[in-house]
């Protein structure tokens, strides 16, 4: 069964940064690189709602889900928890509540502001291709580890 999994860009347009964070070096996943905050899909779950509360749990930012829109879809044919594959929503918001702190530290080593101008190189890179797909308005579909 595909695994269902929601990120988003929060992008505070007044400051053109990003809020990202950066994965804990004892992670199974993505060890030390940066990405988007986000996450799986509880079962009976919207994937809006998905993206809320992963949000919240991961950052303490509080966001809306009439607020999200669809910036990308990220489909992975394979992945460390996923060997049936997975498909990411990722979400944009340029609204939200509350100030950003590390609410995961065995999961995170930050939470932080970054410029977008300055996107750490060392990223998740799907969630890269996603963000880059939004900061240029390019492509809205990446897909990982399909042939052709």
């Amino acid at each position: 069964m595909t695994m269902l999994v929601a990120t988003v860009i929060v992008h505070d347009r007044a400051s053109d940064t990003l809020l990202l964070i950066q994965r804990a070096g004892s992670n199974v996943f993505g060890a030390g690189l940066w990405d988007l905050p986000g996450g799986k899909r509880e079962p009976g779950e919207p994937v809006t709602a998905t993206a809320v509360r992963e949000v919240a749990e991961e950052t303490g930012v509080q966001l809306r889900p009439e607020s999200l829109e669809v910036a990308h879809v990220i489909h992975g044919r394979r992945g460390t928890a996923a060997p049936d594959g997975w498909l990411t929503v990722v979400f944009t918001t340029h609204e939200w509540t509350g100030t950003p702190h590390n609410r995961e530290p065995e999961k995170h080593a930050r939470v932080e502001w970054v410029p977008a101008s300055r996107v750490p190189t060392a990223f998740v890179p799907g969630s890269r291709a996603a963000l880059d797909g939004y900061l240029s308005d390019g492509p809205r579909l990446t897909l990982r580890g399909w042939a052709g």
